[in-house]
């Protein structure tokens, strides 16, 4: 395990792709960094969740009353996320953050996948672009920031924006998806005030990409 901040209220950790957030169904799905960090710090619960192809910071709290905390401030938003992703096709380099306004439904017929459907739930992403390569396999490098927190939201949205993330296996059509070993998408920072402490705490892990 990764452990990038430990106090007697909070654990901020650095997840591995292809790790889940939290147990799966089945025998075979146990092994998961709730289960590895609980083995370490048994009153740490989980707040908030990552996919399991998804890498990166991920906050749990030390016991149910940091817990419930943890989840208001999350609720209210102001726990502010950013993520590193790599997407097909060019976008222009901004300095200015764009906004997807899109809600996104779970196709229940289809499950895992969503979509942005006018049925679904209010879901606004943040987005912008810090780099690109061009040549027959164009790409941008792109920091986003979910105001929302629906399940694979920021997929869903650079989907519906006509870039998929590369290596996505669940939205990307196979040619993109093959493009990457594993989904190119990574909590990179996470910043929030202590609740107990008020000191203003910004943790940052780089991509592996």
């Amino acid at each position: 395990m990764d452990i990038v901040f430990a106090d007697d209220d909070l654990l901020v950790l650095n997840k591995p792709a292809g790790l889940l957030a939290v147990p799966g169904r089945g025998s075979d799905k146990q092994d998961c960094l709730s289960a590895r960090v609980q083995a370490l710090y048994p009153d740490a619960l989980v707040v908030h969740r990552l996919d399991m192809a998804t890498s990166g910071l991920m906050l749990m709290a030390r016991g149910t009353a940091m817990q419930r905390t943890l989840s208001r401030l999350f609720e209210t938003r102001q726990i502010e996320k950013t993520y590193a992703a790599v997407v097909d096709g060019l976008l222009p380099i901004c300095t200015e953050w764009q906004v997807i306004d899109a809600p996104v439904w779970a196709d229940w017929e289809a499950r895992p996948l969503r979509r942005v459907d006018p049925r679904g739930q209010p879901s606004q992403t943040r987005w912008r672009c810090v780099a690109h390569s061009e040549g027959p396999n164009a790409a941008s490098r792109l920091e986003l920031q979910p105001i929302t927190g629906r399940s694979h939201q920021l997929r869903v949205h650079m989907l519906s924006l006509g870039h998929p993330i590369l290596g996505d296996a669940l939205y990307a059509p196979p040619e993109l998806a093959a493009r990457a070993p594993r989904l190119l998408l990574h909590a990179q920072q996470l910043a929030f005030v202590h609740p107990l402490s008020a000191a203003a705490l910004h943790f940052a892990a780089a991509p592996a990409f």
